[in-house]
């Protein structure tokens, strides 16, 4: 077998979405921060994001994200998340996904009943709780960084469609949120196409009309996803919602989100809807659960903000390593527009 630049991945799954997790065979460039890694990453080192996600070897159903040491002293590992189009800053199922792999292959000590991991992100420091028994990591409970509104009861002009309503927060990405009602949905399997193609029609119009920018952190700016929200509903006194996102190009998020379940606590409170301390569960469009709740307030650019914990489950999948053939015509991958919509 001859191949290079030999990529070892533990694959895993949080909640229905795939998160797989690169462990060794890649040196991430130096910076002073994990958010200047990430951009460092993005301009020199994008090769492994196109290798690991693109055909033959990746899929746009999934992310891959980067384990490694923290560059933050106060943290106990660092990573980035790759995802077919681009880099964000954070998200729930991938460190679910990354905590689950670090702890259960050994790349940090697991100690039972509970493991408390801090994580460097770009983002910046999320503490997970995590709860463990018989040489597993049965769940994983975090603390992300503060969440906010940027636009409230704002419109967007959707051409095909029309006038929407539209809110846009923040948590750990940029969410532009929908009513699943005003645009028919019941938030269905067998809609997942019709509201991908719809989704990403929405979010190349907000990312236009409702611009945004992270207050402590320019960098961080514009509409990354779309999230369809159902109505809310309280079975045995707790509040749930089912809820969907559209991950560019153009797939949906198989588990109920986690920097979208902060967002979406962020409105909620906004709004009077969600008490501190009071427990929301999120629902995937395939059934499975995040249990959220706001846990304190906070403060951003001068603005009120909520510190949200989300809580959910990985499971591995499996080991592999992967490499490139020197005489492969596809070092890098290739796209077809069948499944990479864009």
């Amino acid at each position: 077998m001859r191949l290079d630049r030999m990529i070892t991945v533990v694959g895993a799954h949080a909640e229905g979405d795939v998160g797989r997790v690169i462990t060794g065979g890649f040196n991430p460039p130096r910076a002073p921060s994990m958010f200047q890694r990430m951009e460092a990453m993005e301009r020199g080192h994008d090769w492994l994001r196109r290798l690991m996600l693109s055909d033959p070897r990746g899929s746009v159903n999934c992310a891959v994200n980067l384990l490694m040491p923290p560059i933050r002293e106060d943290a106990d590992i660092g990573m980035i998340v790759m995802e077919p189009d681009y880099y964000v800053p954070m998200s729930g199922g991938n460190l679910i996904c990354t905590v689950t792999v670090a702890l259960e292959t050994g790349f940090i000590p697991m100690r039972e009943p509970q493991t408390v991991v801090r994580v460097d992100t770009p983002a910046g420091l999320v503490e997970a709780v995590c709860d463990c028994a018989d040489g597993r990591c049965r769940r994983v409970s975090f603390r992300n960084v503060p969440s906010f509104v940027m636009h409230r009861d704002a419109h967007v002009e959707v051409e095909g469609i029309g006038t929407l309503r539209a809110d846009v927060a923040y948590g750990g990405m940029i969410y532009c949120m929908i009513d699943a009602g005003d645009v028919g949905s019941a938030l269905a399997r067998d809609e997942a196409r019709d509201l991908v193609h719809l989704g990403e029609r929405i979010k190349a119009a907000a990312a236009v009309q409702l611009p945004c920018a992270h207050p402590e952190n320019p960098q961080i700016h514009t509409i990354n996803q779309v999230l369809f929200a159902g109505p809310i509903r309280s079975e045995g006194g707790v509040k749930r919602s089912r809820n969907t996102v559209v991950v560019s190009p153009g797939r949906l998020d198989r588990c109920p989100c986690g920097t979208g379940t902060s967002a979406r606590l962020a409105l909620l409170h906004a709004r009077g809807e969600i008490a501190t301390g009071e427990t929301f569960i999120h629902e995937s469009i395939i059934d499975t659960e995040f249990h959220s709740r706001v846990v304190d307030s906070a403060t951003v650019g001068g603005g009120p903000a909520v510190v949200p914990e989300v809580s959910g489950r990985a499971w591995l999948t499996g080991i592999s390593q992967y490499g490139v053939d020197p005489d492969d015509p596809f070092p890098e991958g290739y796209r077809l527009n069948d499944t990479w919509f864009a």
